[in-house]
């Protein structure tokens, strides 16, 4: 099969990201003698200046850190939704959804927080010395890539008339960042500098400073510039200008904080991931699906990878939350598997077929029984890329970074939010607040449901492989509902496929064709479903797209290389050998390592 690109290897570190710059300054950082996240810090904050369409530092991350020689953890820098945000405070406003733009849809940020809290607890360098590389590019300028302009153009006109503090930055001179053109951010350069100010007159302890930045985070001049400006009544996807709950005691509350991460083992493989609060179960839930054995990349196996995946996304619909209390442990067992193994028959289902988990009946939201019945709701083209559909919608995604170093430390992470498209640049800062609290139901009593303190359920899915409990793999893609779907089918790929060098052959799962299905409710406004529906690339093959289709798959060819963004680095525990691959789809993602 054709492979885009060699899986790297080495035994000093590696490094795998959806940009080329934010590699390289992991790598920088590495060579540097930082480790695995002392560079993934440092890689983050560049990532804010040069996807700026895919995530921000008012967004959020979850990750998973697996410190050599110690259990994983994940770290949640997901925000909950302010004290203020009530289903009935919504309502009121004659809203039957959360906005998918503006202050309304704002979760406390959370990424800021918890990459500070990985870097106190797990790095070795200063505040001032990670934070540098993105000074630098929002001073100076980054190269800007061809879709930062393209999403600007699609949000003009919200820019030039009601969003104006993003014009600013984005729309300099009335013209949107041309390809290779130099994009600055000088008021983020100062928004740094500053903090790092304030930070050192707080002391001269590494961690003394680190606190010190979290707080003026939290509650200096930072907290009060977003408090205010989330106050402010602003243009949505509703049509109207709503000003937002979040406000200052909500960011002081807030911390990012460390959880186990659940898991399942799979022939011989256990994979850690966030808990119900994300989709992140979804993948354990897929593999527990799978049958005794597999025909890797025949129509059959195909089949049987997005009939699961339906089962599992309906789950995820009707029992994911942060206020769930079913049993993970019933979900992921052989007897509840087995029975709902029994669903996948000879043709695609068109339904939305949640499971009753210890025998309980589930609930579904009004909105996604409507679009599971075939309401009139459409997907807006480009579902999971920065776009704006013709009703006014926009859509966001995501990045992703993998590091490991010579010692051994790995981290996945996937930061989003805070998109230039999801919100108006906080005045002075130079960065947007996020809109995560969309994907929460104003149903009353749903796990997903809207309610002040919880977290609203992501998308955002970052994974971490171990063989014989030693962390071997870590990866991850952008993509939103996509992500769980790209992620299983590259995973099934390294563990079914061959090897290279003596290693996984992390390359050539990547650049395997790929394929998702649209066949449940999205995460993202205005929540809709397209039953029955399967995007494959067409490297997949005639043969099996018209297996598929003769299985009653309503299925869409797209371009040969567009589905899936992966990341992934990797460490083989016996010999110390790294290794690292990216995405070539986007002509973005770069691995890096020696």
């Amino acid at each position: 099969m054709f492979q885009t690109r060699p899986t790297l290897q080495g035994t000093f570190g590696m490094v795998s990201s959806t940009h080329w710059l934010a590699s390289a300054t992991a790598m920088a950082v590495l060579e540097d003698d930082g480790n695995a996240y002392d560079a993934a810090v440092a890689a983050a904050f560049v990532l804010h200046v040069a996807e700026p369409h895919l995530n921000g530092p008012a967004g959020e991350v979850p990750m998973i850190v697996a410190p050599a020689g110690a259990a994983p953890k994940v770290l949640c820098g997901q925000g909950p939704a302010p004290a203020g945000a009530t289903i009935a405070h919504y309502t009121s406003l004659g809203l039957d959804l959360v906005p998918g733009t503006g202050p309304l849809a704002a979760a406390v940020p959370g990424a800021f927080d918890a990459w500070l809290l990985l870097l106190r607890d797990h790095g070795t360098k200063s505040l001032a010395g990670v934070l540098k590389y993105a000074i630098g590019y929002a001073e100076h300028g980054v190269p800007a890539v061809e879709r930062i302009g393209a999403t600007v153009e699609t949000v003009r006109e919200l820019f030039e008339t009601e969003w104006t503090t993003s014009a600013e930055v984005y729309l300099r001179g009335g013209k949107a960042p041309a390809p290779g053109e130099l994009l600055k951010n000088p008021a983020l350069a100062d928004t740094w500098r500053r903090l790092l100010a304030e930070a050192a007159a707080a002391g001269a302890g590494r961690e003394t400073q680190i606190e010190a930045a979290r707080k003026v985070w939290r509650e200096g001049f930072i907290g009060e510039a977003i408090a205010g400006f989330a106050a402010k009544p602003t243009m949505d996807t509703s049509g109207e200008r709503h000003a937002g709950t979040l406000a200052g005691d909500d960011l002081a509350a807030f911390s990012a904080g460390y959880e186990d991460p659940v898991t399942f083992t799979w022939n011989g493989w256990t994979i850690a991931k966030a808990g119900l609060w994300s989709q992140g179960p979804v993948f354990l839930q897929q593999l527990a699906l799978l049958p005794g054995e597999l025909d890797h990349g025949s129509p059959d196996y195909y089949h049987t990878l997005i009939e699961g995946t339906k089962l599992a996304m309906a789950d995820r619909e009707a029992w994911y939350g942060d206020s769930t209390d079913v049993s993970l442990q019933t979900l992921l067992s052989p007897a509840y598997n087995e029975s709902r193994r029994a669903l996948i028959g000879g043709q695609a289902s068109y339904e939305l077929r949640p499971g009753s988990p210890d025998g309980r009946e589930p609930r579904l939201s009004e909105h996604a029984e409507l679009v599971a019945a075939g309401g009139t709701i459409g997907i807006p083209a480009g579902a999971g890329e920065p776009t704006v559909a013709e009703d006014g919608a926009t859509r966001g995604d995501t990045c992703h970074l993998d590091v490991v170093d010579r010692w051994g430390n790995m981290i996945a992470a996937t930061p989003s939010g805070g998109w230039l498209q999801s919100n108006p640049v906080v005045p002075g800062l130079g960065f947007p607040l996020g809109t995560r609290l969309q994907m929460a139901w104003l149903d009353p009593g749903l796990p997903n449901s809207l309610a002040p303190g919880k977290r609203p359920r992501t998308t955002l899915s970052p994974s971490l492989a171990l063989r014989d409990t030693v962390p071997v793999l870590a990866f991850g893609t952008p993509g939103g509902d996509q992500q769980d779907q790209w992620s299983t089918h590259f995973f099934l790929a390294v563990a079914l496929g061959g090897k290279v060098r003596g290693g996984l052959d992390l390359q050539g799962a990547i650049d395997a064709p790929n394929w998702h299905t649209d066949s449940f409710p999205s995460s993202f406004y205005p929540r809709a479903m397209v039953p029955g529906a399967v995007t494959v690339e067409s490297r997949i093959g005639a043969e099996v797209v018209a297996a598929l289709e003769g299985r009653g798959h309503a299925v869409t060819v797209a371009d040969p290389w567009s589905e899936g963004r992966l990341c992934a680095v990797a460490r083989d525990p016996e010999t110390g050998v790294l290794s690292a691959a990216a995405n070539p789809r986007g002509m973005q993602g770069y691995a890096a390592g020696r």
